[in-house]
């Protein structure tokens, strides 16, 4: 096993420093812009004041000389002024994070959005004020360790905790603008947009990359189904060649020193598709076909989309109406939660209770208990920013089972195929990964370079 020269690990650490270091400067120009926006936003609403019936037009304008001075959309500028605005009027801390290039616009952008319903309560006195300063504090906390994906889940769950029933009078308020539209694309394309409730859409998503897996896997079964070559009284089908001399005479091209068949009878060509294609065909195939067609392969019947969902047993049972929680995305309205309960029949309670829980076993394999705490508390890949859910997930010992590693929660951890290899023993010494798992469930990674990079276990009462 070969391993790198100082000078290589030098070399790659600085690169990464310097990288590092481009980005936090590219932070740090991008909350610049966002300071200018708010303030072009300022002399905006000062034309507003003084043309109060001329508002809509103002506002139209300046969107619209941005739009065509940045050659951007006016949808995403729109949304930058909006962010600004808010920035500025309502989060301090966030606004000086951003301005030190500690977080980056995209993290701003889920910080911004997700506080909206802390907004809300605050300005109808169903929140005290100081419930946006709490949310702004964690929001620094968690985007200093976390990709912007995690961002946003971890800050509309905090959000809903803050704004209290707000957030369900907000799901239950959205759940009328459910809809579907389409528009051009072009190239004899379109964009099919349905807007549903969350737990819908996942579970809908979740389905379609079953079944394009089943599919993709059976691609070497699946028989292809030709059109008969001569379809009049006595129909000739490709198959029929192939056991009939004289059809097959009929149909084959000679030449000396050569033999061959028609080769629209046996180049049947292969199914190429990528998982996305593959997606995007079955929906099509499950709305107006009802059924996958037979093209796409058979045993996709049973496959049913799949989602995870978190509350607490006081709402499941009625007493209290606390926002639950669908795992990797936010917070659920507890009155979904409760019909999904009473619809599912593999609800099992966990306990955090360390004298009632098994934690650990002599074998190999984890006992179901301890993949339903592991699913429970994991919901997704460990390795830092990967948001890939736990039932696309292995369980892996952190520390390697054939070197001594217990098969216990505490070794054990959720991790995708893409990152699981990357600590395998096969790997090279200079590009393998390794990882320490703490005793709440932390994970500290590190790297190649010797950077350590922690991937935090989250604290909550937790339900499978």
């Amino acid at each position: 096993m070969t391993s790198a020269t100082d000078p290589d690990l030098e070399q790659r650490a600085e690169l990464l420093d310097s990288w590092v270091e481009k980005r936090r400067q590219i932070a740090v120009l991008e909350a610049e812009a966002s300071a200018l926006l708010a303030e072009r936003m300022r002399l905006s609403q000062s034309d507003c004041d003084e043309n109060p019936f001329h508002r809509d037009v103002i506002h139209r304008s300046m969107i619209a000389e941005h739009s065509a001075a940045g050659r951007m959309a006016q949808g995403s500028i729109e949304y930058a002024f909006t962010d600004a605005a808010f920035l500025e009027r309502g989060h301090p801390r966030v606004q000086q994070a951003f301005r030190d290039g500690i977080v980056t616009a995209a993290h701003v952008r889920e910080i911004v959005r997700a506080a909206g319903v802390v907004r809300e309560a605050v300005n109808n006195g169903r929140a005290d004020a100081e419930a946006l300063e709490d949310y702004d504090i964690a929001a620094v906390t968690v985007a200093e360790r976390e990709t912007p994906a995690r961002t946003r889940v971890h800050l509309r769950a905090l959000a809903a905790v803050l704004a209290g029933s707000t957030v369900n009078e907000r799901h239950a308020r959205a759940l009328s603008e459910r809809t579907v539209t389409v528009r051009p694309a072009g190239d004899g394309l379109a964009v099919l947009t349905a807007v549903l409730p969350e737990h819908l859409a996942v579970a809908i998503l979740d389905r379609l990359t079953q079944l394009a897996r089943a599919v993709i896997a059976g691609r070497a079964d699946r028989e292809p189904v030709l059109e008969p070559i001569d379809d009049g009284e006595n129909p000739i089908y490709p198959d029929d060649i192939a056991a009939d001399s004289a059809a097959r005479d009929d149909y084959a091209i000679f030449g000396e020193g050569t033999f061959t068949t028609d080769p629209t009878v046996e180049h049947i060509p292969a199914d190429t598709r990528t998982i996305d294609q593959v997606r995007a065909d079955l929906l099509i195939d499950l709305l107006l076909a009802a059924d996958p067609s037979a093209a796409n392969g058979s045993g996709l019947d049973n496959i049913r989309g799949r989602i995870h969902v978190t509350v607490a047993s006081t709402t499941l049972a009625g007493c209290d109406e606390r926002p639950a929680e669908l795992d990797g995305h936010g917070p659920l309205h507890p009155g979904v939660a409760r019909d999904l309960a009473g619809r599912m029949r593999g609800w099992s309670r966990l306990f955090l209770d360390p004298t009632g829980l098994v934690v650990k076993t002599d074998n190999y394999a984890p006992t179901e208990a301890m993949r339903r705490f592991l699913r429970a508390r994991d919901q997704h890949c460990r390795f830092p920013g990967c948001r890939m859910p736990v039932h696309r997930c292995q369980v892996d010992h952190t520390f390697d089972h054939a070197k001594g590693g217990r098969t216990e929660i505490h070794n054990l951890a959720h991790l995708c195929a893409s990152h699981h290899v990357l600590k395998h023993p096969d790997i090279a010494d200079e590009h393998r990964w390794s990882a320490r798992q703490l005793p709440d469930g932390t994970i500290d990674w590190v790297s190649p370079l010797g950077r350590t990079y922690r991937d935090d276990a989250r604290r909550r009462v937790m339900f499978a």
